[in-house]
């Protein structure tokens, strides 16, 4: 169970964009890679900070950097009642100083999320569900800019090119750490998708040279195929080498009881802490994958925990 965050941080005093946060590289000892005989190393987001955690201060970045140019007071962006991103940005602006909005799907409710919001002093507005459903239709910020002239609008999750960009960097700090595995090199990236983001980002970095697998812990019709095609044509790179899997197990917030059990056995087995919607999905479909013979014995493999823990409080009580 996660322990309880703090809301009273002591407010850091430089520009949030300059705060690069490192994250540790370990090695993912399970008998089942063992068995096939693959070798992984997990990327630690979940540890950079107990509040601003996992992928998606890095989604955050640069569009704080164009929040900056544009002489923004503050942030305002979307998500529901359980939002890693909203969760991180409204803590990053009580840490850095810088006023924040939040958009919610659906109607007004207290989750263990909500309630952090309001303590990090976000504004919370909530748009109903077919008002948020409009938020890809042309002119849905319009009216938002006109009541907070001085907040910077940011997409969903902190999502497009920017938040990929600030993605990128993640290579380098899986590189600087290779050495201390005993590794000189990898052969791919896994991780979890939601809105595709982080993926396309690894996608910029690699150029192609490794692959990169997204486990989607959403089903197809959310788009996350369209994003990363866009991010990446965009971008310019011409041969992207990446590949979308399944692993919504039926669709987003999907839980089962073989998905429960997994990720019980697991963290038990390695002491890393998941959550059900995305890196515990994510590390059965590589278990699937695995066990199929999709890698070749002697690869080596990134996972990448992107956070998301403090999603499980209101959950499932289970985990």
């Amino acid at each position: 169970m996660l322990a309880l965050y703090e809301l009273n941080q002591a407010p850091m005093f430089f520009p949030p964009s300059d705060w690069l946060p490192q994250a540790p590289l370990e090695p993912l000892a399970l008998d089942w890679l063992k068995t096939a005989g693959i070798e992984s190393a997990i990327l630690r987001l979940d540890l950079i900070d107990p509040l601003i955690s996992g992928n998606k201060w890095f989604k955050l970045i640069e569009h704080l950097k164009a929040a900056d140019r544009a002489g923004a007071e503050g942030i305002i962006s979307l998500g529901g009642t359980h939002s890693n991103h909203l969760h991180a940005l409204a803590a990053a602006g009580k840490r850095f100083g810088f006023a924040t909005v939040g958009l919610l799907r659906g109607h007004p409710q207290e989750t263990p999320t909500t309630l952090d919001l309001q303590a990090f002093g976000m504004q919370l507005h909530w748009l109903g569900y077919g008002g948020y459903r409009a938020r890809h239709e042309a002119g849905f910020w319009d009216p938002w800019q006109a009541q907070y002239p001085d907040l910077f609008p940011v997409p969903e999750g902190g999502g497009g090119l920017q938040g990929a960009k600030g993605c990128e960097q993640l290579k380098t700090m899986v590189s600087a750490q290779l050495d201390g595995l005993g590794w000189d090199d990898y052969d791919g990236w896994w991780l979890a998708c939601g809105t595709g983001t982080t993926l396309a980002g690894l996608v910029l970095a690699e150029v192609g040279k490794h692959p990169v697998y997204g486990a989607l812990a959403v089903p197809d019709d959310h788009g996350v195929a369209q994003q990363v095609e866009r991010i990446v044509e965009e971008a310019g790179v011409t041969e992207p080498v990446y590949e979308l899997l399944d692993a919504s197990r039926g669709g987003f917030a999907k839980v089962d009881s073989l998905l429960l059990e997994f990720i019980e056995q697991t963290e038990q087995a390695s002491g890393v802490p998941l959550e059900p919607l995305y890196t515990g999905k994510a590390l059965l479909a590589l278990k699937e994958q695995v066990e199929a013979g999709k890698f070749a014995p002697g690869t080596r493999l990134i996972f990448v925990h992107t956070g998301g823990l403090q999603g499980r409080r209101g959950f499932n009580p289970q985990i």
